[in-house]
């Protein structure tokens, strides 16, 4: 098999060190090169052609998120993050992923040895994924023209859960602009460090018409409320029947994840039945299958991202694969599924499915 050829950019010689003593012991990766601001990045970009780039957050002599953008916008290709873990850090991360880095690693989990494994399956994964050029300007205000309609829209009493891991940045803003303010209650488990997802709720907030937040222990399940599982440190589950609640529990990770999709799908299945509507969006693994299959098994409609438009058809892949995808579907029409299916009056709608669609 051919050798994933990194290139390692980064200001910090520390750094770049580590990264490449890491990533050196996986005989599937090589690193071809080192730069430390972008500017010589640009010119090892053309003399090495890497298949993977990994990119510090803040870089001197040219900000990271503009020269990421440059390379998203003319040589698209792989870019990993690699951020501290502080505010500033954190709301640049998602505003990297939103340009279209293939994911984000923390610094501070190089502390830990299991991490290692983690940063190179990373790579070897990046260098597989579907990256698109970048279209439009996404970091400018923090805000997207929203697409019309739905202006009809009541919903009829069912909740949505959503699954997403890598590329699950760009995967939920698409969804989640696409609703209209009386959504039906939706919660969301996404694949990212504790310390990044207030910032990613507080970017979902403002590019869509809900409200979003993290979502808090005991918090009530309502319509237009979208609420986002925290990082880190428990898994988001939905405990009913009855008045439908938001619950964090501090319990093991679940196919290597806290918080896990898996642990919320299953939750959701228990305490909704048939109530509920499922998606499985973009990600490495499996996580997130064996619970949608429950939540199939116990009534509600599920939806799974195609191949096509994943950047790692990975956790839908298996998904589908054992049954648990009711319907897969391009990630642009994804919302238009799931509000077909949460709907309360049938005008325009066939069997759950917009006409349309």
């Amino acid at each position: 098999m051919k050798q994933v050829r990194v290139l390692i950019v980064d200001d910090s010689a520390t750094m770049r060190s580590l990264l490449s003593a890491v990533l050196r012991l996986d005989p599937a990766i090589e690193v071809v090169g080192h730069a430390a601001d972008p500017l010589e990045a640009r010119t090892k970009i053309k003399e090495l052609n890497p298949d993977v780039i990994t990119l510090d957050v803040e870089m001197p002599n040219m900000n990271g998120l503009e020269f990421l953008e440059k390379i998203m916008r003319l040589r698209p290709m792989p870019v990993i993050m690699v951020s501290s873990l502080t505010s500033r850090d954190a709301t640049a991360t998602i505003t990297a992923l939103e340009i279209g880095a293939f994911d984000c690693i923390s610094k501070a989990s190089f502390s830990d040895d299991r991490a290692f494994g983690a940063l190179q399956a990373t790579v070897k994964a990046a260098a597989r994924a579907q990256i698109r050029p970048l279209v439009g300007n996404t970091q400018a205000n923090g805000h997207r023209e929203q697409p019309a309609g739905n202006a009809d829209y009541v919903p009829n009493g069912k909740i949505v859960a959503i699954g997403s891991s890598t590329g699950g940045v760009e995967a939920l803003i698409t969804v989640l602009s696409q609703f209209p303010q009386n959504c039906p209650p939706t919660v969301i488990t996404q694949h990212m460090p504790g310390a990044f997802t207030k910032s990613f709720a507080e970017r979902l907030n403002r590019m869509s018409r809900p409200h979003v937040s993290e979502a808090v222990d005991g918090a009530p399940l309502t319509t237009g409320h979208v609420y986002l599982a925290p990082g880190g440190a428990t898994h988001l589950e939905v405990s009913g029947p009855g008045q439908l609640r938001c619950r964090l529990r501090s319990t093991d990770t679940v196919n290597g994840h806290r918080p896990s999709v898996d642990v919320l799908f299953a939750s959701v299945a228990k305490a909704t039945g048939s109530k509920a509507v499922g998606a499985i969006l973009t990600g490495m693994g499996r996580d997130g299958a064996a619970g949608l299959l429950q939540m199939r098994q116990a009534g509600a409609n599920t939806l799974g991202q195609d191949e096509a438009t994943s950047l790692v058809y990975g956790m839908p892949r298996v998904a589908f694969e054992i049954g648990a995808v009711e319907r897969q579907a391009p990630l642009d029409k994804i919302a238009a599924h799931i509000l077909a299916l949460t709907r309360s009056n049938s005008n325009g709608v066939k069997n759950g499915i917009p006409r349309t669609l």
